[in-house]
């Protein structure tokens, strides 16, 4: 099947093959509004904010800046205790929102077909500093705790996923900035199409701490007032062939997702956004008009949220109703996209509707990394 792409001014018309479809079969989430998809859209629905003070041992390290932090989070009261001493905060969310996701999911897939796309940013910047610091701080060489090491590698949360429930198929980290949750789906469409697993746990995860509130402080790239926040968001994950032909229930699709780089100094980055909404679109077969609601993730980025703002009106003709996390939950960065996704599920959840809805969700970042994603209302999980 091929569908066809039209752009306001341009004369010809370009041919885009149909992207595969992905089924979200059930989700889990841990943010500033609690733990699970019912926690997240209470907060959305009633227009409040998650827990808005900063929790840890550095909480009265951080620079004056709003914060959404996940209260009294402890891993061991969600895993039990067994394996989680040497865990750090950020592996913690991912555990606990993998498990929620993984615990309404359909039985009957393999482990050895069962995957895991994570997304990140650096991993756990406290784990990198806390070792950093050690090396620098203690008398001697053999006083670093080597248990602390694997925290600070990339891919420990994803490698953690898989080893905590038995997954053995694909494993992957992606670092993409602010358009991270849109390569991971990206990424799960090309693993499943490709036949290299039959599920995904597919999600992206963040944690707070003083040393990255202060990188985002000094940095002058949030406006004032935008908080930062922290937690996961998970899914599971199949082609909607298969979600079907097995009989799971399916919370939501993905219908298509573009990425793409664009640097501002390549000019007009509204146009570049508009660009990959018009493909996204194209490759789901829905039509500008067709689109319910939007999801931007650049909320509170100095320099960006107007440009995806003006490059969702020239795709759209205007800007349907915006379903924004960022209040609630804060600017996640690299986790954004799979909150994004979290609160439009939790969202419709709790609302239901005669018509499945359509939404576009949306990522730009300072680095140039741009994202775009369709997402249609299932009939539920």
């Amino acid at each position: 099947m091929t569908v066809l792409a039209t752009g306001p001014g341009t004369a010809e018309r370009t041919a885009l093959p149909a992207a595969v479809p992905l089924a979200i079969t059930s989700a889990g989430v841990v943010s500033a509004a609690g733990l699970g998809l019912e926690s997240l859209g209470g907060v959305l629905d009633s227009g409040g904010v998650g827990h808005s003070a900063p929790v840890g041992d550095d909480a009265d390290d951080y620079p004056p800046l709003g914060v959404r932090s996940v209260e009294g989070f402890r891993l061991r009261d969600h895993v039990g205790r067994k394996g989680t001493r040497n865990l750090d905060r950020l592996t913690g969310f991912g555990l606990v929102a993998a498990k929620l996701a993984l615990a309404g999911a359909p039985a009957g897939a393999e482990a050895d077909r069962t995957g895991v796309v994570v997304t990140t940013s650096t991993g756990s910047t406290q784990s990198l500093m806390d070792l950093a610091g050690d090396t620098l701080l203690q008398e001697r060489p053999y006083l670093v705790n080597p248990s602390r090491f694997p925290n600070t590698v990339l891919n420990c949360c994803a490698g953690q996923i898989a080893i905590w429930n038995g997954l053995r198929g694909a494993n992957v980290t992606l670092a993409a900035g602010q358009a991270s949750g849109m390569n991971a789906f990206r990424h799960a469409r090309m693993v499943l199409s490709l036949g290299r697993a039959d599920r995904l746990v597919v999600g992206g995860v963040e944690e707070l701490s003083a040393p990255l509130a202060w990188g985002w402080h000094a940095s002058g790239t949030l406006a004032d007032g935008t908080p930062i926040g922290e937690g996961a968001a998970a899914f599971v994950v199949t082609t909607s062939e298969a979600a079907r032909a097995g009989g799971a229930g399916i919370a939501a699709e993905v219908l298509g997702v573009e990425v793409g780089f664009h640097p501002a100094s390549r000019g007009d980055r509204a146009k570049a956004v508009a660009e990959h909404v018009r493909r996204a679109l194209a490759r789901s077969g829905v039509a500008p008009g067709d689109v319910t609601e939007v999801s931007p993730g650049s909320t509170g980025l100095v320099g960006v949220e107007r440009a995806e703002r003006r490059g969702i009106a020239l795709a759209l003709g205007g800007v349907p109703p915006v379903r924004d996390v960022t209040r609630a939950v804060g600017q996640c960065y690299s986790a954004a996209g799979a909150m994004q996704v979290a609160g439009l599920l939790a969202t419709w959840r709790g609302d239901p509707s005669d018509r499945p809805r359509l939404a576009l969700v949306t990522a730009v970042g300072h680095d140039g990394n741009i994202g775009a994603l369709v997402l249609r209302e299932g009939g539920g999980a």
